[in-house]
């Protein structure tokens, strides 16, 4: 990835002009995404693509040998950059069913699946969310076969052929849980992955951890009609704990599980209170040596956690770079998976587990940004948005009852036509463009519409109801 600290081989004298054109489109890259003074056209971005995919096909002929075929050199690592720059750009632009958008979402995943792999403990949802998406992006590269490079779409494939057979692995090690197993087993997910959050808060949650290690019980004594072994201690709260990770099996008698199964829950619920208790012991302190580290990732987490709160207003899909390019080196830089400090010594447990859990939460919120990215224009984004939280107060409006009178929807109405008259021929123009994302853009506008119809004749015809039944109501009441 991009700035890796990993060894490159030496460039090939051939491919240098190659790498200097390429150098060249990524700066044009990077100055589009950084002027917030226009919105990013479509034009541009797919002028950058032809002339990214211009410097792929004469490189694929140097290389036309295996071995060369296999090199990673600096040319391999601005070519990435210039993918994903371009891939991003698409989404800006709204293009995020296209073939080079998938680019950075199968980069992503890769990264979020092999960290998945790593930790050994997910829930179903993460890969049912995963394998659904990968199935969209298959739709998107056999929709694109005309239109894009097959040098573009070849490498797009084998990247998803790589993530599925890695999301196979997962489901498979998962299979063996029984129905009445996986709700545990999602909850004990769920705890050790709240645990680790609580060490990157300012101050130490000590009562919050409390609350988790209560929960862990709980789970416990709901495991013991398995036959989870008894254990006895007189030592204090945390060698209690200790203990009863150390001497924790699970002897399942009704039914048997599958033995992988076991060991699965067993392992899980074990890595639960042994957490709980290095957390206790650390509160919250990050050894010096990995400070530095841990206030970088911390920094990473804090923003893209602030861009999900605020994505619908505030985020250009460029941005996600800078942050994937940070990510990727910190990931980089780890040997046989440990964090090093400056002398070469892997962390601590706890520092391991603590600036892990910051990566792998960072590329999934990475991957939530993606994935939730309308397919709208980001000149569209602001018309897109009223009409998302006009839609949305609508059906609360309707949820609630609907109106006592259509004279209360003149408000909705109005900002209805108003954004309706902004169409010229039926398209929403931004200067003279039409931006992608139109048909999002409209239909959305149209359902708003008939929402306030709907409620406009409940409203009507429950006026209508009052009335007659206080004409009948009314003559009954009145002497002759």
């Amino acid at each position: 990835m991009a700035d890796s600290p990993a060894v490159r081989i030496p460039l090939d004298p051939e491919e240098q002009p190659i790498l200097d054109k390429l150098l060249a489109v990524r700066t044009k890259l990077e100055l589009l995404k950084q002027d917030r003074s226009t919105y990013v056209k479509s034009q541009d971005v797919v002028d950058l693509y032809d002339e990214v995919i211009e410097q792929v096909e004469p490189l694929n002929v140097i290389r036309a040998t295996h071995a060369k075929r296999l090199e990673q050199n600096r040319v391999d690592t601005v070519l990435d950059d210039c993918f994903q720059l371009i891939s991003l750009a698409y989404m800006t632009i709204g293009r995020n069913h296209e073939a080079p958008a998938v680019y950075s979402f199968v980069s992503t995943t890769k990264r979020l699946l092999d960290h998945l792999k790593e930790a050994t403990f997910y829930s179903p949802k993460d890969l049912e969310s995963i394998g659904a998406r990968l199935q969209d992006c298959r739709r998107y590269l056999e929709r694109g076969k005309e239109a894009y490079s097959p040098h573009l779409l070849t490498l797009l494939s084998t990247r998803l052929d790589v993530c599925q057979k890695v999301l196979a692995e997962l489901e498979l090690n998962l299979s063996h849980l029984t129905p009445d197993l996986s709700p545990k087993y999602d909850k004990l997910v769920s705890i050790l992955r709240s645990l680790s959050a609580c060490n990157t808060r300012s101050k130490f949650p000590n009562d919050e951890v409390d609350d988790y290690l209560e929960q862990l019980k709980e789970i416990h004594e709901e495991l013991r009609p398995y036959g989870i072994a008894a254990y006895e201690s007189t030592g204090t709260k945390e060698e209690k704990i200790a203990e009863m990770a150390e001497k924790l099996q699970i002897s399942i008698d009704h039914p048997e599980p599958a033995p992988e199964a076991k060991k699965l829950i067993e392992t899980l619920l074990q890595r639960n209170f042994i957490w709980v208790v290095t957390m206790k012991t650390k509160q919250g302190r990050i050894a010096p040596a990995f400070k530095d580290t841990y206030d970088k990732l911390l920094d990473i987490r804090n923003k893209l956690d602030k861009l999900a709160l605020t994505q619908a207003w505030s985020l250009r899909e460029t941005d996600l770079w800078n942050f994937q390019r940070q990510l990727d080196r910190v990931d980089e830089s780890r040997v046989d998976g440990n964090f090093l400090d400056a002398l070469g010594r892997p962390a601590e447990l706890y520092e391991q587990r603590t600036l892990l859990y910051l990566l792998r939460k960072s590329y999934a919120t990475i991957y939530h940004l993606i994935v939730s990215s309308e397919p709208v224009s980001e000149a569209l984004l602001p018309i897109y948005n009223q009409l998302t939280t006009l839609r949305k107060c609508l059906l609360e409006v309707k949820k609630l009852g609907g109106v006592s009178s259509p004279r209360e929807l003149y408000p909705y109405s109005m900002k209805l036509n108003s954004i309706d008259n902004m169409r010229v021929d039926g398209k929403f123009m931004v200067g003279n463009e039409i931006p992608d994302g139109q048909g999002s853009v409209t239909l959305l506008l149209e359902e708003c519409f008939e929402l306030a119809i709907d409620l406009r004749n409940d409203a009507e015809d429950s006026s209508e109801a009052d009335k007659g039944s206080g004409s009948d109501s009314g003559g009954d009441a009145v002497p002759k």
